[in-house]
């Protein structure tokens, strides 16, 4: 059976596309890993800082994904619409070029940043500066690490947050370097900020939207490894 290594950024992620997928957790793992079928799925953090320890725990995937959330650059896209790049640029410029996958249709450029963009005028400085479509901070990462392995990668990312809407800098702050959300620095947030709490169940809204968009393109892949 082809094994198809799904990469996440944040705990949330991992463990919402596991429950939507029907993944089992792994046994005695440290981190958000989980697996089922042709599909093996783990939590690398934000930045895909801790990707090179924890992809060496999973079986040599014939196929990497990188997959989750994506904030829109484009005006055109909407919370949970489904994003599959034909490239992706690195904050260094690199371009990666993606596998087809699926049969998902792939179009336009996400780019990498190595920051969160936290406004709408930074996303409009963002999309004229790289005509990308939507942006993240793994997938360039993620590419690199299957390019150095010759692993054919690909990119499944859904919409969070509008080209209208950024992730306030003090929401983005609760997720740890490891991929964790602190459940104690997002009560501080809400009450530090009269708007955050709205703004918090804004992205909460956007978030489940995409994964679900993203868990739906996954097990049609899923499916397809096992036919």
């Amino acid at each position: 059976m082809t094994r198809v290594a799904v990469f996440t950024a944040v705990d949330l992620e991992a463990r919402s596309l596991a429950r939507l997928l029907g993944l089992t957790r792994v046994a005695g793992s440290e981190w958000p890993h989980y697996r089922s079928g042709a599909l093996e799925l783990v939590c690398v953090g934000p930045r895909a800082r801790a990707l090179d320890l924890r992809a060496s725990r999973v079986a040599p995937p014939a196929l990497v994904v990188s997959a989750g959330v994506c904030g829109a650059l484009s005006p055109d896209l909407a919370e949970g619409d489904l994003v599959v790049p034909a490239l992706v640029a690195a904050p260094t410029g690199t371009p990666y070029t993606t596998a087809e996958v699926g049969g998902l249709r792939r179009a336009g450029t996400l780019v990498t940043v190595d920051e969160i963009v936290a406004t709408p005028g930074a996303k409009a400085r963002l999309w004229v500066e790289t005509a990308a479509v939507a942006c993240d901070m793994e997938s360039a990462p993620i590419l690199e690490w299957a390019r150095a392995r010759g692993i054919p990668a690909a990119v499944i990312r859904a919409v969070s947050d509008t080209a209208e809407r950024g992730v306030p800098a003090d929401l983005a702050a609760v997720v740890e370097p490891d991929g964790r959300v602190r459940t104690i620095r997002a009560v501080r947030a809400v009450l530090a900020r009269p708007r955050a709490f709205a703004d918090a169940l804004t992205l909460r809204s956007g978030t489940n939207a995409a994964l679900k968009s993203v868990a739906r393109a996954l097990g049609r892949i899923a499916r397809q490894q096992v036919e």
